[in-house]
C-alpha cells in the first residue's frame, strides 16, 4: 500500500492534483477519464489480498465532517451531515451545567466557520444550528446571546442581528479561527515537547558514574511543587436544585476558616454530571464468566462425576431388596395409624 501509495501521490504532484490522507479515508481529485481511475483503483486492488479500495466518484463527495464539491474547477467546502442522523443535540431541559450548553452553540459555530468556504454557505448552516438549537428546547433568547457572544469582536454592541453580515467579516473570523490550534494538535505538540525534554534529560555519556542516590532522588521530587498548588478542589454531582451550590460553598468556606491559614487555600469547586439512566441500567459488557458459560460448564462437570460414583458403587442383592421394600413398609404403617 505504501509503495502504491507513493507512486500515486508523485503522479498527482506531477499533474498538479490534489491528494489526501486521513487514516483509512482518502480524497483526491482526477482530470483525466474516468475510466483511468477506475483502472488505477482496480489495479490497487490486486496489489495485496488484504487491501480492498471501495470508491465513490462524483462532483460532491463527503471527507470526514466535510463535503467537497467541485464548482466548475473551485472546491467549496459545506459541513457534513449524515443523511441518517437526527437533528438532535443536548436538550436543554437535560439536568447538565449551564456550560454544557454553551459549550454545544460555541462548537457548533466553530465548526460552521472552519467547513464552511464562502460566506453564503456558512449562513446556511448558522440557520440549520439556528433551527436545531430551537427543536431541542433552546430559548430564543439565550441563543440569541450567544451568538452575540461568539461574533463579539466582529460586530458592534448596538447592532441588531447578533452574527455577522458581510462577506469580509466572515473571512476575517475564518482565518483567525484556522490558525488556531485544534484541541488533538494542542495535545499532541505538548506531548511532543514533553518528549523532546525526556530524551535531552537522558541524553548522558554512558562512561560518567552516576552519583545520584535514592535519597536524593526522593528530595529532589518533593522539592518540585504539586500540580495543584495551594489549592483544595471539591467536585459533586450536578443537579438543577443545586445552582446556588457553588456560591454557597464559597461563602460557608471563607466564614469558617476567616483569619486562619486554611484561609490562603483556594477552594475550587467543580461539578460532575450525573450518570445517565443508560448507564445505570445497562450492563455494557458482562462477566466474562457468562460469555464463557463457566457455571454451566461446572454443573454438567459435577452431575458427570456423581452419575460415574454412583455407577462404579457395587449392590448386592440383599440391599437392592431392602431399597424396594422399605417404602412398602412405610405405607403398611401409615395404613396401619
Amino acid at each position: 500500500m505504501w509503495k502504491w501509495q507513493k507512486e500515486l501521490v508523485r503522479r498527482q504532484d506531477m499533474t498538479g492534483e490534489f491528494y489526501g490522507r486521513y487514516i483509512d479515508d482518502i480524497f483526491m481529485t482526477w482530470n483525466r477519464s474516468e475510466n483511468d481511475l477506475k483502472n488505477l483503483l482496480n489495479d490497487a486492488n490486486t496489489w495485496h489480498p488484504n487491501i480492498k479500495l471501495e470508491y465513490k466518484i462524483s462532483k460532491s463527495l463527503p471527507f470526514l465532517d466535510v463535503v467537497l464539491t467541485n464548482n466548475n474547477g473551485m472546491l467549496s467546502t459545506s459541513v457534513y451531515h449524515k443523511p441518517a442522523a437526527e437533528p438532535y443535540v443536548v436538550p436543554f431541559i437535560s439536568d447538565h451545567p449551564r456550560h454544557t450548553f454553551v459549550n454545544v452553540i460555541q462548537t457548533s459555530l466553530t465548526r460552521a466557520l472552519r467547513n464552511s468556504s464562502t460566506f453564503e454557505i456558512f449562513n446556511k448552516e448558522r440557520i440549520y444550528i439556528t433551527l436545531t438549537l430551537l427543536y431541542n428546547g433552546y430559548p430564543s433568547s439565550f441563543i440569541e446571546k450567544q451568538f452575540r457572544n461568539f461574533f463579539s469582536e466582529y460586530i458592534n454592541s448596538s447592532s441588531f442581528l447578533p452574527f455577522i453580515d458581510n462577506e469580509t467579516q466572515f473571512l476575517t473570523m475564518r482565518n483567525k479561527i484556522l490558525n488556531l490550534p485544534t484541541a488533538r494538535q494542542s495535545q499532541v505538540s505538548i506531548s511532543a515537547a514533553t518528549a523532546d525534554i525526556d530524551n535531552d534529560q537522558t541524553d548522558e555519556p554512558q562512561n560518567e558514574p552516576t552519583t545520584t542516590t535514592a535519597t536524593t532522588t526522593v528530595q529532589e521530587r518533593n522539592k518540585k511543587p504539586h500540580a495543584c498548588g495551594n489549592k483544595l478542589i471539591v467536585h459533586y454531582t450536578h443537579e438543577k436544585r443545586f445552582q446556588t451550590f457553588k456560591s454557597d460553598m464559597h461563602q460557608v468556606y471563607d466564614n469558617t476558616f476567616k483569619d486562619t491559614p486554611a484561609a490562603d487555600v483556594k477552594l475550587i469547586v467543580g461539578n460532575k454530571n450525573r450518570r445517565s439512566a443508560k448507564t445505570e441500567l445497562i450492563c455494557k459488557r458482562p462477566k466474562q464468566s457468562l460469555l464463557i458459560n463457566k457455571p454451566f460448564k461446572k454443573r454438567q462437570r459435577k452431575r458427570q462425576q456423581s452419575w460415574k460414583k454412583i455407577s462404579l458403587i457395587p449392590r448386592t442383592n440383599n440391599q437392592q431388596h431392602q431399597k424396594h421394600n422399605t417404602p412398602v413398609l412405610k405405607s403398611a404403617r401409615n395404613i396401619n395409624n
